[in-house]
């Protein structure tokens, strides 16, 4: 949605994107309440709600009828029956900050003509993250339990409720008639339990225990809601024959007394202070309750301040949710694993208790290295004022976006009395080689080479990817099963190419495996054969070379040419000084962290030998080395828009050939754009900044092509 300041919108530009808020937030009410399926974080769609309602304030002629503010929930869906709700079932409000709570109470008072030294109580609890269920009994008896649906009509789902265990089917000494309002939810546990199930049978898991449990309450078979483990909290109710106490947290009592599971952590306080307080411990108290919540519900204590407080259109006045940070979570930290990767860097993963950060169950996080665990940063500056990390830590997770969740912060108030610093690993504990920390980098990692298990699978799984061999019935899981496998194993590149010959010297036959057949596996051979005869750039690349990616192969394979110039050059470049050193340095984007990474791969014996083991079973086809007197040696060119005498992949691969340096974006050091039909914002900025822009014509007569 548009990020422009609301008073500078135009009545226009305001009533477009109202049309678009209401599209997209009604869009999501639906996923999220009618198809337990959402399609928005919780971030994102309070993001979404209070830019439309800001935008509303600011054009309240504009509100439209289907505004999202003017709905609660979702519309039934088909398949239940419907009731209709004798009280209207109501939304909340939401707090995001601690200034928002104390404008709240604030507008209490002021609506109650309260001064600030008059007594004002309210309740804190916390606000369950599950569906919300209204139950109805007459005479003790439950009649009656339907979902929150939109507002005013929800779902028939008594048959189902009847089946969860913290529901009373009957109540002694109740009003004759109460409607029970509360949150069906799944702990954590229970809903682990189920989606191993889940995977068991092969069916479909669950997102998070929301989804789980709003899933299981809305099945159309209510033997499969009674296979589900719900649980059901009671916080609220509609309609009363009596009133079931003065205030609301005496009726949160006798609900209890009633026999309803309540909230532990309800409880009432006198001001702003405490309030905030308690949400706090709550908050970090929140992955060790065992479900999922996502803030905390306050709300006014005195029951005939409620009633003359009374409603907005969609929401009580007497009632507020402050809701947690949704990207942000505290739990705890149970382990420190050390994994490693292709390259052999030694890479920290914490192990969580689980918790649901941002719509997602998180049970790891990243520790970058060993530096970040010790509380500084690649520069050796201190992060969070130098506290470090360790095992029994209290931790706070952030995950912004779709971004791998990581550690924030300690909380060294809940560190253990007999915690200790964690020692990273100086040994590899795949190989047990040792670890090495070169001077300047961040990581420490494995000696071991293709000795490592680790190191070698992943260097494996990156020889056979797309952009390297690219081998079809060689994928990342094949490559696993044939690393572990005891009779006809991959353990290095050169083993692939050996293949088909180990495999007719063996009594046990590929084509006889599980899940092989004669088919497949002759389609494997040939496939492997296919690749015999490869580019330069490819092999360079597929060796998996620490700092050596796919751009850089390509430009040292057109330098050097073939295969055996370039090997005899690093040999002659091994001690790092000399012309051949001189040379390898001064390749266009090559610089001394990537050559020296180069000559080392050549020099250690154990590499090198598993290279030429390799390259002996290949074919390896020169470069293409660039024309040096081309009109555009050296220039950067930017192709946009349409080619419609050659594709984009042929005229790049033919500029590179003559010397050219092929970008993708325009910028200042752009020497040439070429530009076809719909170059749009490339030929825009080209224009802009004054570069050459030749059409496909000029751009092939210049080459000398046409």
């Amino acid at each position: 949605m548009a990020k422009t300041d609301i008073t500078e919108l135009s009545v226009e530009e305001a009533r477009a994107e109202l049309a678009a808020l209401s599209k997209a937030l009604n869009t999501a009410n639906v996923a999220y309440h009618g198809k337990d399926n959402p399609d928005l974080s919780d971030a994102n769609y309070d993001a979404l709600k209070q830019r439309n309602a800001a935008i509303e304030d600011h054009f309240p002629t504009l509100v439209r009828e289907d505004s999202p503010s003017k709905q609660v929930g979702a519309p039934v869906q088909d398949g239940f029956g419907k009731i209709t709700h004798a009280q209207r079932m109501m939304s909340l409000g939401n707090a995001f900050t601690d200034e928002d709570v104390a404008d709240f109470t604030q507008g209490i008072r002021k609506y109650l003509g309260l001064s600030n030294d008059r007594p004002l109580a309210f309740t804190a609890e916390p606000k369950i993250d599950g569906l919300s269920l209204s139950l109805r009994y007459e005479n003790g008896t439950l009649i009656q339990a339907a979902t929150r649906g939109d507002g005013t009509t929800g779902e028939d789902v008594l048959a189902n409720a009847l089946t969860i265990a913290d529901v009373p089917k009957n109540l002694e000494n109740a009003p004759e008639v109460i409607e029970v309002r509360g949150e069906v939810y799944m702990t954590h546990a229970d809903f682990d339990a189920l989606n191993a199930r889940q995977v068991e049978r092969g069916s479909k898991t669950f997102a998070n225990p929301r989804n789980a449990a709003a899933g299981s309450l809305r099945q159309l078979d209510s033997e499969i809601t009674k296979s589900r483990p719900l649980r059901f909290f009671a916080y609220a109710w509609g309609v009363l024959s009596d009133p079931l106490a003065n205030t609301q947290h005496g009726a949160i009592a006798r609900l209890k007394m009633l026999g309803f599971q309540t909230n532990p952590l309800t409880q009432r306080f006198e001001n702003v202070v405490d309030l905030i307080k308690h949400y706090q411990q709550i908050e970090q108290q929140r992955a060790a309750l065992g479900y999922d919540i996502d803030g905390v519900v306050y709300k006014v204590d005195d029951l005939a301040y409620q009633s003359r407080l009374g409603f907005r259109s969609t929401t009580p006045r007497w009632a507020i949710a402050h809701k947690f940070p949704a990207e942000l979570a505290w739990t705890r930290l149970e382990a420190i694993d050390i994994q490693v990767g292709r390259t052999g860097a030694l890479s920290p993963v914490a192990r969580l208790s689980p918790v649901t950060v941002g719509g997602v169950v998180v049970s790891n996080a990243t520790l970058h290295n060993e530096d970040y665990i010790e509380g500084r940063d690649n520069s050796g500056e201190l992060i969070r004022g130098g506290r470090d990390i360790r095992v029994g830590d209290w931790v706070q997770i952030y995950r912004a976006g779709d971004v791998i969740p990581k550690i924030k912060d300690v909380d060294l108030s809940k560190r253990p009395s007999d915690s200790s610093p964690f020692e990273f690993p100086k040994i590899c504990p795949e190989c047990q080689s040792a670890a090495l920390r070169d001077v300047g980098d961040a990581v420490r990692r494995c000696s071991g080479g293709l000795i490592c298990p680790a190191q070698a699978v992943e260097k494996m799984k990156h020889f056979v990817s797309r952009g390297a061999f690219d081998i079809e019935g060689l994928g990342a899981k094949q490559v696993e099963m044939f690393y572990h496998d005891p009779t006809l194993p991959i353990r290095e590149p050169a083993d692939i190419f050996t293949l088909k010959t180990r495999d007719a010297q063996q009594l046990s036959k590929l084509k006889n495996r599980d899940g092989w057949g004669a088919k497949s596996a002759d389609k494997l051979f040939a496939a492997i054969d296919e690749r015999r005869n490869i580019s330069f750039a490819r092999v360079l690349y597929a060796l998996g070379l620490r700092h050596v990616g796919a751009q850089s192969a390509s430009l040292i394979a057109r330098h050097y040419g073939s295969w055996a110039v370039f090997v005899d050059a690093m040999d002659a470049a091994s001690d790092q000084v000399g012309d051949a050193w001189d040379r390898l340095m001064s390749i266009d984007g090559v610089g001394e962290i990537m050559a020296s990474s180069l000559v080392t791969a050549f020099i250690q014996p154990g590499e090198r030998a598993s290279i030429t083991r390799v390259t002996d079973e290949l074919t390896i086809i020169d470069a293409e080395k660039p024309d040096t007197d081309s009109p555009v040696t050296g220039k950067v060119v930017v192709f946009s828009g349409t080619l419609e005498k050659m594709t984009r992949a042929e005229a790049k691969a033919r500029a590179e050939a003559l010397g050219a340096k092929v970008s993708g974006s325009v910028s200042a050091k752009t020497d040439i754009l070429i530009a076809g039909p719909g170059a749009g914002s490339k030929a825009k900025k080209a224009a802009e900044l004054d570069i050459e822009t030749l059409d496909e014509d000029s751009w092939l007569a210049l080459i000398e092509d046409l």
